[in-house]
């Protein structure tokens, strides 16, 4: 494959930057000068190198002299070069490859081979495309320092964000994952706001005019540029530090934030310091850095970034209320901070060599993550959170046609940010939890070790860790593992019972069920994982062809013990009642990892929906939380799949309502001193669910508790109810409760409660305000990166799931002027808009738009996506028509016609 790099005619290994004149309104101008130490290999009279959205002033080439040929003169902003360097040239001949987004400085005289100074000055915006170096906005919650950034009407601060291509959006530099350098960084602001960056500052002295200083910051280690990072704001923060020492010194952690919220980010604190100690014993390194700061940043397009050092975070991926926040975000908190500090050994220490092994840091940083939440929170039974929710993600997008492989083929930087997927990320998770529990952690964990160490400040492959586990486990593990990294797909396993003994075959699962012999290439190696009563004698252990037969079996047994597997697996009708009878035997890993198999055959046509509610019956008693997830998602899929025929919608919602009533009753409204975090989990479901399913007293409390909010007392809607009594509310109300919810969305202080109040407004019923939504979260009301509310909560809300599509489609520049600056953000906005229909006609509408060439212009970036609705509509399509007659005939057999 044919990747865009740079040459390699001149490589980098330290970079001096410098930021100043930096604009604090309009328009967010600022000025830089970055010098870069590099060794010019062959002989060049062109330097390319990476560059977007600036204007390179001119160039020079220095002679890089003696030892501190560059010092830090207090008295002046700037380095300054001491008569031992030499000019070898300049230029102010600059062109520019806006497609490639390149740079090419174009010399007098030819470059020899040698180490030099490449000395660049430039000029950049503080951009809001939450990407480089950009701004973001907000309404301070505590009088403003003097000099804060502002338009006269919002306060902003500044920040980075360079993952994946995007430090060439601040900087001039050789922006590869394999360029790795180091840097130093000094940045002149206000006295009275603050600067961070990757590493401690060094030294401050007085800037260019009065009321300004420059703040430098120590040197720090080799990294790649899309680690690197820094911050401009009125911050503060609070602060502990590490128990473990690292050199004799315990580790100060900070978590920053704009003035007025640092008592919102203890939650965040209590976690950060444990999980460096924890990952430092458990990869037998430490934490390499002097310090480790954590920041809240008010626009950020994902959730959070590992800036080595300075990890950056969504305000709400960080920040947390006590009072006020929705107890889902302890959780999401929890793990957002562990995920990112893992990156701080597995991607930051250690590197992909391209982009096309993300997984190596996505895929490991999740597993890592939820490891050490599993090790904070044990109570919390992480891993049954991680099948209904990370593995489902990984199997839903990989069961599609348009999916890719976990090592994907990646040629250039707009194809990048499409790998930040569900396949990197949950799929990269699932295939190591898997090849964890085949070693046994130890052994797993002890690899991983050997390979940080060996690569330490360097760059690696996915060859270079197989080659690691292989060492530490006598087993060949890039011969078994290389089809789950470098294959489309997963299989799926179909089971045949004969007396005493079965017969497991896999293919490829693809949720259209029309597998064709060319998707059906691939022979994974599958750990089987039965769980039985005589499981200590039963062979195979895994199946390595396409058919095996697994004999002296007793008449209980289940494959894919605690679903640790990335497969499914398909039981015949008479196996999955007697598992569904058999829940004393079952973990609550199995009990999720069951019924979203099933689930997914019913939409394949493997199994039946009629399966899937026999199975479901059998749950209505059970108490645990992350199985009533799984529950709860199953049901509601097959309820939209559904929803255009009035008859099965009415008897879905009766047979929703027989599963829920008991739950519901035995939850109450009120949480208990006694109830355990994922009781209180459990309780928001059992109300939302029964009361989208339409119980009656479960709609009129949340009725009565939000006419009592609304009369001032407060307590009526607990933080932990606050959700579910507003969508309820909403759904079953018209425009006067839709209004009150956009009136909460200006009035509320809560860190989560304008994306709650956006996510209420979208399960309105009236397709008039459906579209009032899409106008509002299109408008500068709204921050770009919570605009997905819309099209999320309106495409999911069956009342109105074309309403965001075709408002997409009429409106199409006012989205793109808006969303497309950032793919990222575009993406998530198009996509939830696309994929809940299923209508064969609908696929071919969309298909349509966008195969205009006009609008095909735009869409570079999300090109995949668009693949995976069609798959989507066009699977549940056949879904619906081959199950529709069967469910109506279930329905009525059971009384719930």
């Amino acid at each position: 494959m044919d990747r865009e790099v740079l040459p390699s005619s001149v490589v980098p290994s330290h970079y001096d930057l410098s930021l100043a004149e930096i604009d604090l309104a309009p328009p967010w101008k600022y000025k830089g000068t970055v010098k870069i130490n590099v060794d010019i290999v062959t002989p060049v009279q062109k330097i390319v190198l990476n560059a977007a959205l600036l204007d390179i002033k001119g160039a020079k080439v220095y002679t890089k002299g003696g030892k501190g040929c560059f010092l830090h003169d207090q008295r002046k902003l700037y380095t300054h070069l001491l008569t031992a360097c030499q000019v070898l040239s300049k230029t102010d001949n600059i062109t520019y490859n806006p497609k490639c987004q390149q740079a090419t400085l174009s010399f007098p005289e030819e470059l020899s081979p040698s180490d030099v100074i490449l000395d660049i000055e430039y000029e950049g915006t503080i951009n809001t495309e939450l990407a480089g170096f950009y701004r973001s906005r907000y309404e301070s919650s505590a009088p403003a320092a003097a000099r804060t950034p502002s338009d006269g009407e919002h306060e902003y601060m500044y920040s980075t964000q360079f993952e994946a291509c995007d430090a060439r959006k601040a900087f001039p530099c050789f922006d590869q994952p394999d360029l790795k350098a180091t840097f130093n960084i000094q940045i002149e602001l206000p006295k009275t706001l603050v600067a961070l960056s990757n590493m401690p500052v060094r030294n401050e002295w007085e800037g260019r005019e009065k009321g300004l200083k420059v703040v430098a910051f120590e040197t720090t280690p080799k990294m790649s540029t899309y680690l690197a990072a820094w911050a401009v704001g009125d911050f503060e923060y609070i602060e502990s530090s590490t128990n473990r020492t690292y050199n004799g010194m315990k580790i100060p952690v900070r978590v920053y934030c704009t003035r007025g919220l640092k008592d919102k980010a203890h939650y965040a604190l209590e976690h950060a310091g444990p999980t460096l100690d924890y990952f430092s014993e458990l990869f037998g390194i430490d934490y390499p850095l002097p310090k480790a700061d954590l920041l809240a940043v008010h626009d950020f397009a994902l959730g959070a970034m590992e800036n080595w050092g300075l990890v950056t975070y969504r305000a709400n991926q960080v920040l947390f209320d006590e009072k006020e926040s929705d107890p889902f975000f302890r959780n999401r908190i929890a793990y957002v901070v562990c995920h990112e500090l893992a990156h701080q050994w597995y991607g930051n220490l250690v590197t992909f060599s391209w982009w096309n092994d993300i997984w190596l840091n996505e895929g490991f940083a999740t597993w890592a993550g939820w490891l050490a939440v599993s090790h904070h929170h044990p109570e919390w039974d992480v891993w049954s959170q991680f099948i209904s929710g990370v593995m489902e993600d990984a199997f839903r997008l990989d069961s599609v046609r348009a999916s890719h492989p976990v090592e994907v083929s990646v040629r250039n930087a707009l194809e990048i940010d499409q790998a930040f997927d569900a396949i990197s990320y949950n799929k990269g998770s699932s295939v190591i939890r898997m090849l964890s529990d085949f070693l046994g952690q130890d052994v797993f964990l002890s690899g991983v070790s050997m390979y940080l160490k060996k690569h330490a400040y360097a760059n690696t492959t996915t060859d270079d860790l197989w080659a690691a586990l292989s060492a530490v486990s006598g087993h060949d593990v890039k011969k078994f593992m290389d089809p789950w990294i470098r294959k489309i797909g997963f299989p799926a396993l179909t089971v045949a019972e004969e007396p005493g003994q079965i017969t497991v075959r896999q293919e490829r699962f693809l949720s259209t069920g029309d597998i064709k012999t060319e998707d059906d290439q691939t022979t994974w190696w599958i750990p089987l994982g039965l769980r039985s009563s005589a499981e200590s004698a039963l062979t195979p252990t895994a199946l390595t062809t396409k058919e095996d037969t697994i004999r002296d079996l007793a008449d209980f047994y289940k494959l894919n013990k605690n679903h640790a597997g990335v497969y499914r697996t398909n039981y015949p009708p008479e196996r999955l009642t007697k598992l569904g009878q058999a829940q004393n035997l079952l973990s609550s890993q199995d009990k999720v990892g069951l019924l979203s198999d099933v689930s997914a055959f019913a939409i394949s046509g493997g199994g039946t929906t009629t399966s899937l509610l026999s199975l479901l019956q059998n749950f209505r008693n059970e108490t645990n939380y992350h199985v009533w997830t799984q529950i709860n998602a199953s049901l509601s899929n097959a309820r939209s799949i559904f929803a255009t025929d009035p008859s099965l919608t009415a008897g879905l919602r009766k047979f929703a309502l027989y599963l829920y009533t008991p739950l519901v009753e035995a939850m109450g409204w009120d949480d208990k001193p006694t109830d355990t975090y994922l009781t209180i989990r459990l309780r928001k479901l059992a109300l939302s669910a029964a009361g989208f399913a339409g119980h009656p007293p479960t709609i009129s409390e949340a009725r009565s508790r939000f006419t009592r909010w609304q009369s001032g007392e407060v307590s009526a809607v607990p933080g932990s109810l606050r959700i579910t009594i507003f969508r309820l509310v909403v759904a079953e109300g018209g425009r006067e409760e839709y209004e009150a919810m956009k009136k909460e969305y200006f009035d509320t202080t809560a860190i989560d409660g304008k994306d709650i109040s956006l996510a209420c407004m979208g399960e309105t019923r009236d397709p008039a305000l459906a579209r009032d939504v899409m106008e509002f979260v299109t408008s500068e009301q709204v921050r770009t990166q919570n605009a997905f509310y819309g099209p999320w909560a309106i495409g999911e809300n069956t009342y109105t799931t074309s309403v965001a599509w075709e408002y997409i489609r009429d409106n199409w520049n006012k989205v793109y002027q808006r969303m497309g600056g950032n793919k990222i953000v575009f993406d998530r906005f198009i996509r939830p808009a696309l994929v809940p229909f299923s209508q064969k006609e609908k696929a071919k509408e969309i298909r349509e738009f966008f195969e205009r060439d006009d609008i095909k212009a735009q869409t570079g970036g999300i090109e995949r996506t668009l693949e995976i609705a069609q798959d989507y509509i066009l699977g549940n399509a056949a879904y619906r028509e081959r199950d529709e007659a069967k469910v109506r005939e279930w329905l009525d057999v059971n009384g719930y016609m």
